[in-house]
């Protein structure tokens, strides 16, 4: 059995973490850490614990508490985990960053789009993007993953086939909706239930933080040249999901149906990731509590390409898929853990 940490435990990612970790047969949760809530039981915060994890959570410093784990899964705030990273490396435990704080290779990229200095520059370099269906290779025997955003696992699935192929005109366009648990737990106007409830609307038109995540990682695909991306999210009253609708230019030479067969190519044989019938389209519901990801295309005339996909934001975009790259990371069957089929209805 690897022994594992989970820093940063109190939130959402945190609680699905434990929770998909207490079914897997080759991990044992050692500690969970939760500064403001250093002391109270798991169960207490977390009442769908209850039963599922017994422990309490300790204060959120390192030293020490890797000593006794193997894995380290850090879901702590964008700007806190990488004061903590450089401790965790150093120890030799296998660590999963689900924050933003790895995940430009640029340090004074990140600090443009996060606002705050990067502490910890020289760890980007070694840093593998957690992307499995994009990096696998990459994963096996790194030390140190850095998980994607939620925004950026559902686009770039959907753009990885004919990104690889070099087939992307440009620019792109991504109309993306999610749910409320991807803004997080802490208590905010944009989120409370009589601003959410009954109505859909769009959020950081133009700038989210997600836009040169995806921008980035597709021109690492393509070369120095790239794709322009406009990316526009949507707050949706709902806890979980995140439905993206990629409307894809299609290079000059290149048929909506030779498209749909780099999709087939791309995703036969990946465990995680489904490519729907024609004429049939993904949705968050289907997916919900899975780490799955449903992929729709539909061919369009005119050269253009609609790409649909629909995860769980809290599973395959963040902690579904934080397990997925540990069991890559470990030499463990990949799916491991992580075969349940979403919850319907």
């Amino acid at each position: 059995m690897l022994k594992a940490a989970v820093i940063g435990a109190s939130g959402y990612t945190g609680a699905e973490l434990l929770r998909i970790l207490a079914g897997h047969p080759e991990i044992e949760v050692k500690r969970a850490t939760a500064g403001r809530y250093a002391g109270t039981p798991v169960a207490e915060l977390f009442p769908s614990l209850t039963g599922v994890y017994d422990g309490v959570f300790e204060g959120t410093a390192v030293e020490g508490l890797v000593e006794d784990c193997d894995v380290a899964f850090v879901g702590l705030p964008h700007g806190e985990s990488m004061k903590v990273l450089p401790t965790l490396v150093e120890s030799g435990a296998k660590v999963v960053d689900l924050s933003a704080d790895m995940r430009f290779e640029d340090p004074a990229e990140y600090e443009l789009h996060y606002g705050t200095p990067h502490s910890a520059p020289s760890l980007l370099a070694d840093a593998v993007y957690g992307l499995p269906e994009v990096n696998r290779d990459k994963l096996k025997g790194t030390s140190l993953v850095s998980n994607p955003g939620c925004y950026p696992t559902g686009a770039l699935l959907g753009l990885y086939p004919a990104a690889r192929a070099g087939v992307l005109g440009s620019p792109l366009i991504i109309d993306a909706k999610s749910g409320v648990s991807g803004a997080g737990r802490k208590l905010t106007l944009e989120t409370h239930y009589p601003q959410v409830a009954d109505g859909v609307e769009p959020y950081a038109v133009g700038e989210h933080r997600h836009r040169p995540e995806i921008s980035g990682r597709l021109a690492g695909l393509m070369g120095e040249s790239g794709v322009e991306v406009f990316f526009t999210p949507h707050l949706v009253p709902m806890n979980r999901g995140i439905l993206s609708t990629m409307y894809l230019p299609l290079a000059e030479g290149a048929s909506p149906e030779e498209a749909r067969a780099l999709y087939e190519d791309a995703y036969s044989d990946e465990p995680f990731v489904s490519l729907l019938p024609g004429g049939s389209f993904p949705g968050t519901k289907p997916v919900q509590g899975s780490n799955n990801c449903h992929v729709g295309v539909e061919m369009l005339s005119g050269g253009m390409l609609v790409v649909m996909t629909a995860i769980d934001n809290l599973v395959k975009g963040a902690s579904g898929q934080a397990v997925q790259n540990m069991n890559i990371m470990c030499g463990l069957p990949e799916e491991t853990g992580l075969t349940g089929a979403g919850l319907f209805p």
